[in-house]
């Protein structure tokens, strides 16, 4: 499937199963009613910011939009072969993402981040229904994240974990690729 069209099939049916209008969700998320609109008709690429600010207001992690939507067999495979994983290029920064885990629900999500030097994607702080951890194993080239007020440099071998309850950002100041893991837990918060 297109990753456009698996992106806005996703959209549409998480924005449908929590009962909201184009508009209610451009309120909640800060991205205009008509963005929205093009996006789940699959006619824009929308960038990792946005699509962060849309799963936050949905409640789910960014990885959930490159799931598989309902009506997908009862029971799905624990396998996902390499050819099948979603594959995705943000248009701002050009970032490639390969969605590696498999349709089996699981509290824990891996994907696989190929990040183009002199590049930057900052996430805003988006409040969820679920607490997210994460853990970015840099395999190759250098990265520097920030999570709140701290900063680090990733070289290739290094592991950060953080959470998701901050404003993030990823930069590549290398002059080559930077490739990396992204392990992410998703927790409910203790009532």
């Amino acid at each position: 499937m297109d990753i456009n069209k698996l992106i806005a099939s996703r959209l549409l049916a998480l924005r449908d199963s929590r009962g909201l209008s184009l508009t209610a969700l451009a309120e909640r998320s800060g991205v205009s009613r008509s963005n929205i609109s093009l996006i789940e008709r699959g006619e824009s690429s929308a960038t990792a910011t946005v699509l962060d600010k849309l799963a936050g207001a949905l409640g789910v992690t960014l990885a959930a939009l490159f799931e598989a939507g309902e009506g997908e067999p009862a029971a799905p495979s624990p396998l996902q072969r390499a050819a099948d994983q979603p594959v995705w290029t943000d248009p701002a920064s050009g970032y490639v993402r390969r969605q590696l885990s498999p349709a089996a629900r699981s509290p824990l999500q891996l994907v696989e981040v190929v990040f183009p030097p002199g590049q930057r994607v900052t996430y805003e702080q988006v409040v969820r229904d679920a607490d997210v951890h994460q853990q970015v194993w840099l395999l190759d080239g250098v990265m520097d994240i920030s999570a709140g007020d701290q900063q680090w440099r990733l070289e290739a071998g290094d592991c950060l974990a953080i959470r998701e309850d901050q404003h993030i950002s990823y930069a590549n100041p290398g002059k080559r690729p930077a490739r990396y893991l992204v392990g992410l837990v998703t927790l409910p918060f203790a009532i």
